[in-house]
């Protein structure tokens, strides 16, 4: 068995896959959740990673996703949660319910997750856990036309203050990742003008969470992580 273990939701994505690829190279045993009917393949090393598909905005079928990574492997190291959504629409275009929908899949996916991974990391007396927000959600006037995606990532924020508040005095730390545009196909075919180069690399935001994952970073109680690059 890995030294040490870590979850991973969202595994498939771009971002996720980075993430799970790093921490394996670091002897993390991974475990990753998918969506139902993920079409995508994931080509990774079984001994070290096991897939499993979670509907992440259901809190008992989430819960007992970490109670069995923990019952079988024993303990809980670092959470990284990527998964999210993103939508469009300023005041006027943006009701209550797309508001709910967008708090579903970028805060709820992350909290039915977190609960029971600090949880778990309180009784251990250590941990890591990886929010990714965004700029919108930490910043009001990148999100003037984003108006459900913004106030719905911003919960993330409160949620990580919240949590190193409860956590204070003991070695789990829970930050938040905030990248700049993630350099992906799907952003490239999205905005084919921009200048590329700008933007950040998954397998440098994955590089960037082993490191506050790291001994060389046990000390840094940092809750905040901008992750721009140039962008």
């Amino acid at each position: 068995m890995a030294n040490k273990v870590a979850i991973v939701t969202g595994a498939s994505g771009n971002l996720g896959q980075a993430v799970v690829k790093r921490l394996i190279e670091e002897g993390y045993y991974v475990a990753g959740t998918v969506i139902p009917n993920d079409p995508v393949v994931l080509d990774l090393p079984g001994q070290n990673f096991e897939k499993h598909v979670t509907d992440l905005m259901n809190e008992e079928e989430s819960g007992k996703f970490v109670d069995g990574i923990v019952t079988h492997h024993g303990q809980i190291d670092v959470a990284v949660l990527t998964v999210g959504g993103f939508a469009m629409g300023g005041i006027a275009d943006t009701k209550a319910s797309d508001i709910m929908k967008q708090y579903r899949l970028n805060f709820e996916t992350a909290y039915t997750i977190a609960r029971p991974a600090f949880v778990k990391m309180m009784q251990q007396g250590s941990g890591r856990i990886f929010l990714v927000g965004s700029r919108p959600g930490l910043e009001a006037q990148q999100g003037k036309r984003m108006v459900a995606y913004g106030l719905a990532k911003s919960l993330l924020f409160r949620l990580a203050e919240l949590m190193n508040d409860e956590a204070r005095g003991t070695n789990v730390v829970t930050s938040v990742v905030v990248p700049g545009t993630i350099d992906t196909p799907q952003n490239r075919k999205a905005m084919p003008e921009a200048d590329f180069n700008k933007w950040i690399k998954a397998e440098d935001i994955a590089e960037i969470i082993y490191y506050y994952c790291s001994d060389k970073a046990r000390a840094i109680r940092e809750p905040l992580i901008k992750a721009y690059n140039n962008a």
